[in-house]
């Protein structure tokens, strides 16, 4: 999810649903040591709960960055095991650590630590010609034995050579029932499950047999079918009946925004989706995707989000 969860849309999103659990971009150990730590780990109150996820395969970089982003007070910190992008196998970090456990539960360790959340893992459920049989259920248990208690598995393989990112995210197989007997093989942690998952009817379902269930893409290109109603999980009634009623609560919040010198882009290219499917979804779209970025100024831009709920509101 890298370049599509930043604060902008954890915002939004955080405004759909007060329980989920919501994730940062992936930010490399090296990027928070040396980088603009204010760019990469500054966010809003209102976004708690909140994990920041660290991407790397040096255990004293991912444990220096874990001291450091202590200071923002997040709620977890996780280790991400799982992405396929060129950008991270370069880098020897992501999914190509899952040929590398050792390193990963020395990572683990040395993050644990030094960090006053839980150090989580997302991994996937093998690579390129491993066995996700063999593999994964090996894993955990490295994983469990290194003091990790909560994992979110990705139920396919990444096939880190002849796939692009795109690709590995639908090609190769979903394998959910393996997924589903680890939590059989280990009662004791708290395990989620990840990928391929694209209705609130699946997350439900997959709830049968995981703690957990980690949603992306789908929440990203259609938020509301699976924030607008996910406090039901915790019992709690949703804030917001319709996506017309979240878009009418976004607006202050883009004011607020665009008052301080934000362009209106910045968010409503994270709120494309929110009417999927439904009536005047289109017209938000066009009209968003058209006028955001080339407003000028506050009363320009509120214009253009203004029309654009027009068309979804039958205004």
């Amino acid at each position: 999810m890298m370049d599509w969860t930043d604060r902008n849309c954890r915002v939004f999103h955080r405004l759909l649903s007060r329980h989920a659990l919501l994730y940062t971009e992936m930010v490399t150990a090296q990027a928070v040591i040396h980088g603009e730590r204010g760019r990469l780990l500054d966010y809003d109150a209102t976004e708690h709960p909140l994990a920041l996820q660290l991407g790397g395969s040096d255990p004293t970089l991912l444990a220096e960055a874990t001291r450091i982003a202590s200071d923002w007070g997040y709620d977890e910190i996780n280790l991400n095991v799982g992405c396929p992008s060129d950008r991270v196998q370069s880098g020897c970090f992501g999914a190509v650590l899952m040929t590398m456990p050792h390193v990963v539960a020395e990572s683990v360790q040395a993050m644990m630590a030094v960090s006053p959340v839980e150090v989580t893992v997302k991994c996937r459920i093998g690579v390129d010609d491993q066995t996700p049989e063999e593999v994964l259920p090996a894993f955990v248990a490295l994983m469990r034995d290194s003091g990790i208690r909560r994992i979110a598995i990705h139920a396919r393989k990444a096939w880190l050579q002849g796939l692009s990112p795109k690709e590995n995210r639908e090609i190769p197989p979903l394998d959910y029932p393996l997924v589903h007997r680890m939590k059989t093989e280990f009662p004791d942690l708290h395990l989620s499950i990840n990928g391929g998952i694209a209705t609130f009817d699946d997350v439900r379902a997959h709830l049968n047999h995981m703690d957990g269930v980690m949603v992306g893409r789908a929440a990203y290109h259609q938020p509301w079918d699976i924030l607008g109603t996910a406090d039901t999980l915790w019992d709690a009634a949703p804030d917001f009946a319709t996506p017309v009623q979240a878009a009418q609560a976004m607006r202050p919040l883009i004011d607020a925004h665009l008052a301080s010198g934000g362009r209106l882009h910045q968010f409503t290219r994270h709120m494309l989706g929110l009417f999927h499917g439904r009536p005047g979804a289109r017209g938000w779209r066009r009209l968003l995707s058209e006028g955001a970025s080339r407003a000028n100024d506050r009363a320009e831009a509120l214009a253009v989000y203004d029309a654009a709920l027009a068309e979804v509101s039958g205004g």
